[in-house]
């Protein structure tokens, strides 16, 4: 299955709907920073970020110092940006509600 870089128009009308998210032009990518009480709660983060990952077979680059997490999505083999870091944003924004 052929993973299609996002269009421009696309690409615009995802980042306008991904409020916390931020884009990096460089990369084609969206990167967010999200910070938590401790490390114990960063950690759960990822791990259930870590579950969506797998399951999605897509996984962001991602590091963690103490409480924070930064995650970047892009996807290599569609050479930047595509549906499938939308979605993954989409649904690591949903286990924050």
């Amino acid at each position: 299955m052929t993973i299609e870089q996002l269009s421009d128009e696309d690409r615009a009308e995802a980042l306008d709907a991904l409020d916390e998210w931020d884009y990096d032009e460089a990369r084609d990518a969206i990167t967010r920073k999200f910070l938590f009480a401790d490390f114990s709660e960063a950690f759960a983060f990822m791990t259930r970020v870590a579950l969506l990952a797998e399951k999605a077979d897509h996984h962001p680059e991602w590091s963690n110092v103490w409480n924070r997490v930064e995650i970047l999505l892009t996807t290599h083999d569609a050479g930047g940006l595509s549906r499938r870091d939308v979605d993954m944003a989409e649904a690591i924004d949903l286990l924050l509600e």
